[in-house]
């Protein structure tokens, strides 16, 4: 096998030498070395913005200079991810991936940013980094489910834990078996199925946080096209881990009346006929349902957003505007489908959302798609809502 071919590509204000992927076709894991996804652009200018908001408060509470702030990304890949870290940001990174290759194309791209000197290369496997180190932000991407990680990523992370996942179908409930083996948790293919694989993903990592006796406050989670993902902020006390474990439980579901009803507790009885039609309920769980967002936190990353040069800016506002404005509800409602169970044309979300804070409900949209919303409103007070627009 020759050498590799690359071509150079610009993100924000860094270039990278990237794989020509041949004809035009997305390179498979198992097929290239050095993974690089065009795809993922919006989530590293998210990234970008989201660790120097959260870099500045750190920096400020701990009287810090940025370059003190550590930064490791485990699994870097291209390292066009690190290096945006280091150029845009300006933290301590190190930048980490098992193949040689991709360790040789990380230190190309350092020189080629003049970051050479400034950031830190191992070639190594993550795991036996992550137990041997310890940074201020830890940053799990992985080409797949990131569960073999976060152990490790765990006990290495001291202020803020960021992690993807692409293995959606596993999360989401379209692979219910898969699922159960990697997140030790039930999902449920519903509806809500974006919302279902945040949730069933923060369960897990809080359960391997505790066990660090570690607490975290999701600042920002995200579901956006084929991953979903997190940026936790980190708490050591066994006090704050028992009380980060009281947002963990289970949701019931009515696949008949389409009602839900959440269940706080990890040993916790749930009834298992519907409260509002008595038909049998499935269980999902146990995951996550606690905030997802931190509303003060989404306000700085705009600010970031806004005052940087990034390629996806229009597109990763509206994604953090619509975090910041959701309500803290788990669990979202599908217009569409409901207009649908209905026989009526959904009318505008708006509309919907004015009549229901008409009548002394909350109601927000939500970022998972454009039909959905959250509401404190139960299945009837919805219906009985949408039933007025006939």
């Amino acid at each position: 096998m020759g050498p590799m071919k690359t071509r150079t590509i610009l993100e924000g204000c860094t270039r990278a030498l990237v794989p020509v992927v041949p004809d035009d076709r997305q390179l498979s894991i198992s097929s290239a070395s050095v993974f690089y996804n065009p795809e993922m652009e919006l989530n590293r200018d998210i990234s970008v913005a989201s660790f120097a908001a959260f870099s500045e408060v750190l920096a400020s509470r701990r009287h810090l200079d940025l370059s003190e702030i550590t930064y490791v990304d485990a699994l870097s890949a291209s390292g066009i991810r690190g290096l945006r870290i280091a150029k845009e940001v300006g933290l301590n990174v190190t930048l980490n991936d098992w193949s040689e290759e991709a360790y040789n194309l990380i230190r190309e791209n350092a020189e080629l940013n003049d970051l050479t000197g400034k950031v830190r290369t191992c070639l190594g496997n993550a795991n036996v980094l992550l137990h041997k180190e310890r940074y201020n932000i830890v940053d799990i991407d992985p080409f797949g489910s990131p569960t073999t990680y976060l152990g490790a990523a765990s006990g290495s992370a001291i202020n803020m834990l960021a992690v993807t996942a692409t293995d959606t179908a596993p999360l989401c409930g379209a692979h219910l078996n898969s699922g159960i083996r990697k997140y030790g948790a039930v999902p449920l293919n519903v509806e809500y199925h974006s919302e279902m694989g945040v949730r069933i993903l923060l369960g897990m990592i809080a359960r391997d946080l505790a066990r660090h006796e570690k607490a975290m406050q999701p600042m920002l989670c995200h579901a956006t096209r084929h991953y979903v993902r997190a940026y936790l902020e980190l708490k050591k006390s066994a006090k704050k881990t028992d009380k980060c474990l009281k947002n963990m439980g289970f949701i019931a579901h009515c696949t008949s009346c389409m009602d839900r009803s959440v269940h706080y507790g990890l040993a916790v009885h749930i009834p298992e006929k519907c409260e509002i039609c008595g038909n049998s309920t499935h269980i999902a769980g146990p995951l996550w349902l606690g905030p997802l967002h931190d509303k003060d936190f989404c306000d700085a990353v705009l600010i970031q957003l806004a005052q940087r040069e990034l390629g996806k800016k229009e597109h990763a506002m509206k994604i953090i505007e619509l975090c910041r404005n959701e309500l803290d509800i788990p669990t979202f409602y599908d217009h569409h489908l409901l207009s649908k169970k209905l026989g009526i044309s959904a009318i505008p979300m708006e509309e919907l959302l004015k009549e229901l804070t008409a009548q002394g409900f909350k109601a927000s949209r939500t970022h998972f798609s454009g039909t959905s919303f959250k509401t404190n409103a139960n299945i009837e007070g919805i219906l009985d809502t949408l039933r007025r627009f006939r």
